[in-house]
């Protein structure tokens, strides 16, 4: 059976607008940097320290040329101010907006029209419209080109710009001007809540159990159960498990996940700035726990999946084939803050059982194996990296790659 190539596009899920309130306090005296905040457990070193902050809040209130300023821009500015002064891209600020659309992408559900789009050139195309979704039902075909949305026209528009118009409460409808086969037709999509599964798999010829996982969200860990559960009762003689192009997620899930796959052992050790450690361990519990296995990682292969492949890799439960990961080797913590965003703080490095540091280099692969170029035919070229992983399991021959370049 050709093997073709699982193409994992860069794509939008049109999900809902969920609204919060941005709340601030603001005082009236001129220079006040305890009343307009009051904090009776400020140390008094930090109130001189946020006096000349607060000295330039009022002077600005006062006497900047166009009135009146906007006041939570102003904070949220000096919030991704401060952070960024720490030189981390992965500590950072969520606005509102930004941290409901972090946790619902968390969660697998999201309201919306169900549709997966990427941007090709000025284009805003349908990648696929997700299987069950009113997209399907209505009738959008990969390919399709969003021309416009109720009206405003999508050509040109930032990919997340265009999600923002064509997304929206479950119940209320959207109408889509779309472009298929040099034709413009208008669809009317009722939207509606859709579940996105962050784990997906199947039983390939030769009896080779597959699983893809896309993220580390919340039913992850449970989704992955109920799949193993099948396909390990179909008695197969390997498992790929595919984390090509999965950004990451939570580490408590990627713990989860490895311990389905893991004997009793280190999954991973996490190192503070204070230099005290944590392990992470896996139990006995794991329903693949002796399967031969062969992990897929690519470039954007991301910390958790990092994780999951540092760890079978060290305890030699698994061969990883493709092409080196993306190279996050930190920890965040995640808060929710009090005018509904987030932020994300690193708190810890993280290891591998062997005690190696992956940030900024990446895992690589114990065989390259990259995907060839896409071409401007319709075919898509064989996923050569799955083919080898099956060849791997199989004990036949391995192709002869190159290995990637820098």
């Amino acid at each position: 059976m050709r093997v073709k190539l699982l193409r994992e596009l860069f794509s939008a899920v049109f999900l809902a607008v969920v609204s919060f309130a941005t709340g601030y306090m603001t005082g009236q005296s001129p220079f006040a940097p305890v009343q307009v905040f009051p904090n009776p457990n400020m140390p008094r070193e930090a109130e001189q320290v946020f006096r000349p902050f607060w000295e330039v809040w009022n002077l600005v209130h006062e006497e900047y040329v166009d009135q009146p300023v906007d006041d939570v821009a102003l904070t949220e500015g000096a919030i991704e101010g401060m952070l960024a002064t720490l030189d981390d891209p992965n500590t950072r600020y969520l606005s509102p907006e930004d941290e409901a659309r972090a946790r619902e992408s968390m969660s697998g559900e999201f309201q919306g029209i169900g549709a997966e789009i990427e941007r090709v050139g000025d284009d805003i195309v349908v990648v696929s419209p997700i299987e069950g979704s009113p997209a399907e039902a209505a009738g959008l075909r990969p390919g399709d080109i969003l021309r416009q949305a109720d009206g405003i026209d999508l050509t040109g528009m930032d990919i997340f710009e265009a999600a923002e118009i064509v997304r929206g409460p479950a119940g209320t409808a959207v109408t889509l001007l779309i472009e298929r086969d040099n034709q413009q037709l208008e669809i009317t999509i009722i939207r509606d809540v859709i579940k996105v599964p962050s784990v997906r798999g199947e039983m390939l010829a030769d009896n080779i159990a597959y699983i893809r996982l896309t993220r580390f969200g919340d039913n992850t860990a449970q989704e992955l159960e109920t799949l193993l559960t099948d396909l390990i009762a179909q008695n197969p003689q390997g498992l790929i498990l595919d984390l090509r192009r999965n950004p990451g997620g939570s580490l408590n899930t990627a713990i989860e996940v490895a311990d389905q796959f893991l004997p009793e052992t280190t999954v991973l050790i996490e190192r503070f700035g204070d230099g005290s450690e944590e392990i992470y361990r896996s139990t006995e519990a794991g329903l693949a726990e002796d399967i031969p296995m062969v992990v897929l990682i690519d470039e954007g292969s991301a910390s958790a999946s990092e994780v999951i492949a540092g760890a079978l890799r060290d305890e030699q439960r698994a061969v990883l084939i493709g092409q080196t990961s993306f190279g996050k080797g930190t920890v965040q913590t995640w808060r929710r803050l009090s005018n509904g965003g987030g932020v994300r703080i690193t708190i810890a490095r993280w290891l591998t059982p062997a005690g190696r540091w992956v940030h900024g280099q990446g895992l690589e692969p114990d065989i390259v194996v990259p995907l060839p170029e896409e071409t401007s035919s319709s075919e898509m070229p064989e996923d050569t990296q799955l083919q080898t992983a099956i060849n791997y399991l199989l004990g036949r021959p391995l192709p002869t790659t190159e290995p990637s370049q820098p």
